[in-house]
């Protein structure tokens, strides 16, 4: 895979990232132990570079399944994880929190947990509304001057909060939903990224597994999988996607290569600066996705997915709502 840079501060990783999420919650089917430390050593294998974790998985688990999957290959890994989720060791939701002292105190645990000396990438996973934004992006900076962490990332963060996080610390990158099916940050976020030489990691480029295919009816969504909450995997709404989802499993079948294929290298052809993140805890839908990297569009290409997954074509919310009042936009 070819390099890209994320943001002006010297952090480069391979164009298409792992995230790790589904190993230990929210999606039905999450493997855990040694086959997930299977698929993530196969990534690297394959040239992935950068690993994406963060506390509230599991919740706390997941930065300890990355730990382990890391012991022996840290060189050249770019190990990104996040904390402001805040869940009690049961799962249970505190809220989010950006205050200074509990930035400190997440990253000390997350060190131990992934059990390394420096976080490369180290997120603010969603704003904190009740804690302005400097302070928390300055305390994350004292984590950079004192070695604990190399670059600094925010998740879900507006293009003001992002303007005023530049302005007290760089900020390497920005991880926020980005597909086909989920293309609001053109508007204001990926511009102001842009203006601001702040990278984009796209995370869910696959629709949460439904732009891949992987659903044909609602019903296929197992007991407990977060997706049967969320609006757009339910009634009219699931219907109305299903059939955007089939149009770009056409196109991909024009082209000899998976829908998921297709999906990522749309992403990857919007712009140098963007790294699709997308998960999995299979190894055969893992080389298919890396596969995409070679993948180059045509113009007709561009033209038909622009055309048919315009924003306004996709039905439903990201979220549901009282998840959407994190999102910061």
């Amino acid at each position: 895979m070819r390099m890209r840079a994320l943001g002006d501060q010297g952090l480069v990783v391979a164009e298409l990232a792992l995230g790790c999420m589904g190993m230990s919650e929210f999606y039905a089917g999450a493997a855990g132990g040694e086959a997930s430390i299977a698929v993530i050593h196969r990534a690297l294998d394959l040239g992935v570079t950068m690993i994406d974790t963060a506390d509230m998985y599991g919740p706390f688990t997941n930065e300890r399944l990355v730990g382990r999957a890391l012991r022996g290959r840290r060189e050249g890994v770019v190990l990104a994880t996040k904390f402001g989720n805040q869940r009690r060791p049961d799962g249970t939701w505190i809220g989010v929190n950006g205050r200074p002292d509990y930035v400190r105190q997440a990253c000390d645990a997350s060190l131990q947990r992934l059990g390394v000396d420096c976080i490369d990438l180290y997120y603010q996973h969603r704003v904190d509304r009740a804690v302005p934004i400097e302070e928390t992006v300055g305390a994350m900076g004292e984590l950079v001057r004192q070695g604990k962490v190399r670059f600094l990332g925010l998740s879900e963060a507006g293009a003001a909060t992002l303007r005023r996080a530049r302005r007290e610390f760089p900020i390497s990158a920005l991880q926020t939903e980005y597909s086909l099916w989920s293309r609001d940050v053109e508007a204001e976020i990926l511009p102001a990224a842009r203006e601001l030489g702040v990278g984009f990691v796209a995370y869910s480029p696959l629709g949460r597994g439904f732009l891949a295919g992987r659903f044909a009816q609602a019903s296929d969504l197992a007991p407990g999988d977060v997706r049967a909450q969320y609006p757009r995997f339910s009634g009219d709404n699931f219907e109305r996607n299903f059939r955007l989802a089939r149009r770009l499993r056409e196109r991909a079948a024009l082209r000899g290569v998976t829908a998921a294929q297709l999906a990522l290298a749309w992403l990857l052809d919007r712009g140098p600066d963007i790294v699709p993140l997308f998960g999995t805890t299979h190894p055969r839908r893992l080389e298919e996705n890396l596969g995409a990297a070679a993948l180059e569009l045509t113009p007709p290409d561009r033209e038909f997915l622009s055309d048919v997954f315009q924003p306004a074509a996709v039905a439903g919310e990201r979220y549901p709502e009282d998840r959407m009042r994190s999102v910061d936009v």
